[in-house]
């Protein structure tokens, strides 16, 4: 499972994650909210790639955007999508440690 192991390696290498929505184990996208020492870095999903892998897109709001439009969003995705999962990612280059995990 993509999750428990991003969870585990995040723990791994000094920082902190969390599955804050469980979605389908198969079936499920990934939405990656990032964070660097607390503070929010973006919002991210696991999107196919015309190489046959997987990459980080960035998804929502801009993070500079007010903090409501991200929680909307989210419920958004969350209502139209019932197989999301949603995890809080919090460690040093989040965006880039989630694609070496999870893509």
């Amino acid at each position: 499972m993509l999750a428990g192991a991003l969870i585990r390696r995040a723990g791994q290498e000094g920082g902190f994650a969390a599955v804050l929505r469980k979605g389908d184990a198969i079936s499920g996208v990934i939405l990656v909210q990032c964070l660097e020492r607390g503070r929010k870095t973006g919002l991210f999903e696991r999107v196919p790639d015309f190489s046959g892998g997987y990459h980080m897109a960035p998804c929502g709001p801009a993070n500079d955007s007010d903090p409501d439009a991200i929680t909307q969003y989210i419920a958004r995705r969350m209502r139209a999508d019932p197989d999301l999962w949603l995890i809080e990612l919090d460690i040093s280059e989040a965006e880039r440690f989630a694609a070496e995990t999870i893509c």
